[in-house]
C-alpha cells in the first residue's frame, strides 16, 4: 500500500522535533501522492529524513497528527491495541483505576481520541477526523484489554459533541455506542459517592483531572466553616463535608449542576452539612463580603476564563478578580484553594496574577503546594496542549 508524503519547508516542524505531535498547515511544502482527509502519511523533512506517520486533514490548521515516530510502522489492529494497552498498563500503575481517564489524546500518543472509564461504563470523544475513523476499533480492542482484567463494560456512551470537532470538518456527535443503558452512572471517589451524568454532563460527564486535589483539600477542611466557588456537582464540596467540616456552601450558575450536587449529598448523608445554592459567584461573592461573612476555607474552581490566546488579557481581569473576592472572604490563617483549567492561562501567568490579586487585598499567601492534574491525565512534555491545571493551596495572612 502507497502513502502520501508530506514534505515539511526548510527549518519547520519545530514541535516535532521538539516532541510534540502537531503540524500546522503553515509548516508544509507541499504533499507527494493523493489521499483523503483522514489518511495516514508519512512525514518527511525538507532534505528527505523521514519523520513519521500520522493523519492528515485539510480542514484543520493542525493538518497532521502524528501516531509514530517510525516511518515503516504499519497502522493496524495490533498497533492500537499496543497503545491501548500501554495507557492501561500505565493508569494501573498510577492512578485508582475505578473511575479514570484512560486515553488522553497527544500525551497517550492517540491524538484526537479522549475516553474515560467511569466504574463500568466507557465514555469517549472523537476530536480528530483521522481518529474518528478508528472509533469502533479503539473501543472494541479496549473493552477486550480490560476484560483480560477481570472488568466488563456494560455499556459506552460517545461525547464528540465538542466544538474542537468542527475545527476538523466534523459535525458533532452524542449518543450510545452500541446498546443503551441507564446514563446516571454510580461511581466512587476518596470515599465520595457520585452520580456521573454521561449524557448531560460537562465534557464526558465528570472532572476526573481534579480526582487527587479533591482529596488534597480534605485535610484543611475538618472541623471548618467552607465556601466553594463554581463547584459544579459539589465535587470540592463534597469531599469537604466526607472530612468533617462544620459547614459548606457550594455556588454554582448552573441550576443543573446544582441540583444534582444536593442528590450528591443526599447519597453521601451529608446534606445536613453541605448545601448548594445557584448563583453567579461573581456577583454573589462581594454581597457575602458586604454581609461580613468569614470561611475557613474557600475554594475557587471556575471554568476556563479563556480558550484562545485573544481573550488572555480579559481572563486575567476575570481571575484576578476572583482571588481578590476570594481573598477578602478568607479568614486571617485560614485557606485558600485556587485553581486555573486554562491551558493559555500558563504558569507562570497565573501565578502572577494571584500575587498581584494578593497586593491588591493586602494579603501575604503563604504557599501550602502546587499541584496539577492527576496521573491519568499525562502531562507529556513537548506538547503543551496537554498541560493544563494549575492548582494551589495557600494560607492567608492578613494582620501578620
Amino acid at each position: 500500500m502507497s502513502f502520501a508524503v508530506v514534505i515539511l519547508k526548510k527549518g519547520e516542524g519545530r514541535m516535532l522535533k521538539a516532541g510534540g505531535a502537531w503540524i500546522f498547515d503553515n509548516e508544509i511544502a507541499h504533499v507527494l501522492g493523493t489521499y483523503e482527509d483522514g489518511d495516514i502519511v508519512i512525514v518527511k523533512d525538507f532534505d528527505g529524513f523521514a519523520m513519521g506517520r500520522g493523519f492528515i486533514n485539510r480542514n484543520s490548521k493542525i493538518r497532521v497528527r502524528m501516531l509514530t515516530r517510525n516511518a515503516d510502522q504499519e497502522i493496524d489492529e495490533a498497533f492500537f491495541r499496543r497503545r491501548l494497552a500501554d495507557a492501561w498498563e500505565y493508569r494501573k500503575k498510577t492512578v485508582d483505576t475505578g473511575s479514570c481517564r484512560i486515553v488522553f489524546g497527544e500525551a497517550d500518543f492517540l491524538p484526537g481520541m479522549v475516553i474515560d472509564k467511569f466504574s463500568d461504563v466507557l465514555v469517549f470523544q472523537a476530536l480528530a477526523l483521522g481518529m474518528d475513523r478508528y472509533k469502533e476499533l479503539l473501543i472494541r480492542l479496549l473493552k477486550e484489554i480490560l476484560l483480560e482484567d477481570g472488568i466488563h463494560i456494560r455499556g459506552v456512551y460517545e461525547r464528540s459533541d465538542a466544538k474542537e470537532r468542527e475545527k476538523e470538518g466534523l459535525k458533532k456527535v452524542k449518543g450510545f455506542f452500541g446498546d443503551e443503558f441507564d446514563t446516571n452512572v454510580l461511581i466512587e471517589e476518596n470515599g465520595v459517592k457520585y452520580i456521573v451524568d454521561v449524557k448531560d454532563g460537562q465534557k464526558t460527564g465528570f472532572f476526573l483531572d481534579q480526582k487527587y486535589n479533591r482529596l488534597a483539600i480534605q485535610r484543611l477542611c475538618k472541623d471548618a466553616r467552607v465556601l466553594d466557588c463554581f463547584t459544579h456537582t459539589g465535587s470540592f464540596a463534597l469531599n469537604a463535608g466526607i472530612a468533617g467540616a462544620k459547614s459548606v456552601l457550594g455556588v454554582d450558575a448552573s441550576d443543573l449542576a446544582v441540583e444534582q450536587a444536593r442528590k450528591n449529598a443526599e447519597l453521601n448523608g451529608l446534606e445536613k452539612s453541605v448545601s448548594f445554592l445557584s448563583a453567579d459567584v461573581f456577583e454573589l461573592l462581594p454581597e457575602l463580603e458586604k454581609q461580613g461573612e468569614q470561611y475557613d476555607v474557600v475554594i475557587l474552581d471556575p471554568p476556563a476564563f479563556t480558550k484562545s490566546r485573544s481573550s488572555v488579557k480579559n481572563a486575567v481581569k476575570g481571575y484576578r478578580e476572583i482571588n481578590m473576592r476570594g481573598m477578602k472572604l478568607v479568614k486571617d490563617g485560614g485557606y485558600l484553594v485556587t485553581c486555573s483549567c486554562s491551558h493559555f492561562m500558563d504558569y507562570e501567568l497565573f501565578t502572577k496574577t494571584i500575587a498581584q490579586a494578593a497586593k491588591s487585598v493586602h494579603c501575604r499567601l503563604r504557599q501550602v503546594e502546587f499541584r496539577t492534574q492527576a496521573p491519568d491525565h499525562p502531562i507529556l512534555w513537548a506538547a503543551d496542549e496537554s498541560y493544563y491545571l494549575k492548582f494551589y493551596i495557600f494560607q492567608v495572612c492578613k494582620e501578620k
